[in-house]
């Protein structure tokens, strides 16, 4: 079974107008925080195996899902025998494993955590940040025929800041940012090998950095290049943009309610 990994330890700090009191993974967008939004995509492909890797107010994390299973249920108290029935539960149909994998470790180091957990079969691995509407079976077969040791997702942002054509010191034109003015960039949404956990050494280790580094010197790492939708949320910006989309009609909203 292909499991789903979300790195949802780190500070967003941003966004710091929501995570002073909350992980980001948490900041809702249309009432539900985004991380819901992330499980419910690959859900909609049949990955329901999650292992969230904590850190930053993780316990928001715990509580959250502690408190979501107990309100999609009807549950049944039996204080004389000390027990509790949960029953007719309107919860998706996921496991979720909440792990803390520290305070400061780097995402490399969250995921070296988990070692013991992933076992022997390639494991996706998830921004907590990031929604997309890109088709996750058709990454995984990618990733499988490219015989990779890591697969990632490559998109091309959203522009965010104006353009300027100059010619001889004088700006000729003042645009907006198109999407063909930047180069593809790594969007998550990954496949790894559990051998690439063996590049990574300790909790300082940013994936991203060094061992995916490694990777793409060896010839190893593929790009699955997704020309839909994708966006991050970094900034309050962001997130005024992603409410915005969901109440127009969102186009990572690949699931049935």
């Amino acid at each position: 079974m292909t499991r789903v990994v979300i790195l949802a330890g780190g500070f967003g700090t941003r966004l710091s107008e929501e995570t002073k009191i909350i992980p980001k993974p948490m900041v809702e967008i249309g009432g539900m925080p985004i991380i819901r939004h992330i499980m419910k995509i690959y859900s909609h492909y049949g990955f329901n195996d999650f292992i969230v890797c904590l850190g930053y107010k993780g316990d928001v994390i715990k509580k959250y899902f502690t408190d979501y299973f107990l309100s999609a249920s009807d549950v049944t108290f039996d204080l004389k025998n000390n027990t509790v029935t949960y029953d007719n539960s309107k919860a998706e149909p996921w496991k979720i494993t909440l792990v803390d994998t520290g305070l400061k470790t780097m995402t490399g180091g969250r995921i070296k955590r988990l070692k013991e957990r992933l076992g022997s079969e390639p494991f996706f691995v998830a921004y907590g940040d990031c929604v997309s509407d890109v088709d996750i079976n058709e990454l995984l077969k990618f990733h499988k025929k490219k015989k990779a040791e890591a697969t990632l997702t490559s998109v091309i942002p959203d522009g965010r800041f104006g353009v300027l054509d100059i010619k001889e010191g004088m700006v000729t034109e003042f645009r907006e940012k198109q999407p063909s003015d930047v180069g593809w960039i790594n969007g998550g949404f990954m496949v790894l090998e559990p051998s690439v956990l063996d590049r990574i050494d300790n909790d300082d280790v940013m994936l991203e950095v060094g061992p995916l580094g490694k990777i793409a010197e060896e010839g190893k790492l593929a790009a699955y290049q997704h020309k839909g939708f994708w966006k991050c949320m970094d900034t309050l910006k962001d997130k005024t943009d992603l409410e915005k989309m969901w109440e127009e009609g969102p186009k990572w909203k690949i699931w049935k309610d």
